[in-house]
């Protein structure tokens, strides 16, 4: 996959299939938008190009912005990279550019800049000022531009239609694993590993501490989570707490913080992912240190139990 960030390195394609948006989640549903572009692409010897953009759009719209995202920039760009696309750019947002209609993003950027030639969109999909374009309105300039347009159907989960809306819905109640069926791989964080206060250590439990790379990231309901981690390539198992350390201090900033099983290295300054398995419990204050420890160790063997089935 070739990235471009900014417009003047692109080269302009004679027969670019492009789908537009800002595919937060990259869920279920915007993969298999993915998968018919690359397909109309290779059917008539073309490239799939994914045109998306940064920040997100309804930071620059929106007076009152608290919109959690669901992928971080660089996640975006890993997994759109392993999607198999050939193109990705990436336009900047800005209160200027939220001023184009329907009809002079197309002239201006699809046909002029990327040379479309096939419009591959969701079944949802709106876009321009006021988001007044919509599938109708792209086939009306279709005809005029001499480009076609696919809509892609939705995708569904036992009847519910796939949306970042109810992946974040999920997050937010602490269902990771119905956020995990939605988006097709298991929700994660990725970021840099800060020192903290040494709680976990002093328990016995030492924890790594963690600052996301994005900090608009949805964060999961409170609690704690078995996850698996990836440090420089190698893979772990972890249990994640997310919360506030109400049986030490009641913090008011949250932490995310991530017991590493089998595992002593220094990590401080390293960047870890994170992936979310399975949700283990509330957060809770104890009323002692080794009432707490006590229930660490059931989390731990509840973890392992689980991880058990699944690598074997």
């Amino acid at each position: 996959m070739t990235l471009y960030t900014e417009l003047n390195e692109y080269i302009k394609q004679t027969n670019a299939v492009v789908t537009v948006g800002t595919f937060d989640g990259l869920h279920r549903g915007h993969l298999q938008i993915m998968e018919t572009m690359k397909n109309i692409a290779r059917s008539i010897n073309g490239k799939s190009v994914v045109v998306t953009f940064d920040p997100h759009p309804r930071s620059v719209i929106s007076r009152n912005f608290d919109l959690k995202i669901l992928t971080s920039f660089n996640e975006k760009k890993r997994i759109l990279e392993n999607t198999g696309i050939d193109e990705l750019i990436v336009l900047n947002f800005t209160k200027e550019f939220s001023q184009l209609t329907s009809d002079q993003f197309i002239k201006n950027y699809l046909i002029d800049k990327f040379g479309t030639v096939h419009m591959v969109v969701g079944h949802d999909h709106k876009f321009g000022k006021d988001r007044l374009g919509d599938e109708d309105k792209l086939r009306e300039l279709g005809k005029i531009y001499n480009f076609d347009v696919t809509a892609v159907p939705p995708e569904n989960n036992n009847g519910e239609i796939i949306s970042s809306t109810k992946i974040r819905n999920a997050l937010y109640e602490g269902d990771v694993e119905k956020a995990n069926l939605l988006l097709g791989r298991n929700y994660t964080f990725t970021g840099l590993v800060v020192k903290g206060a040494q709680r976990g250590k002093v328990l016995g439990f030492p924890t790594a501490n963690l600052k996301l790379d994005d900090i608009n990231k949805a964060v999961p309901k409170k609690g704690v989570y078995i996850v698996s981690c990836s440090c420089e390539r190698e893979p772990y198992f972890g249990i994640m707490n997310i919360g506030y350390r109400p049986t030490f201090e009641e913090r008011t900033e949250l932490v995310i913080e991530v017991h590493i099983l089998n595992f002593d290295k220094d990590i401080y300054g390293k960047e870890l992912r994170v992936d979310f398995i399975k949700r283990l419990r509330d957060e809770k204050k104890y009323e002692s240190k080794d009432d707490l420890i006590h229930q660490i160790e059931e989390d731990k063997k509840k973890a392992l139990e689980l991880i058990n089935v699944l690598v074997n």
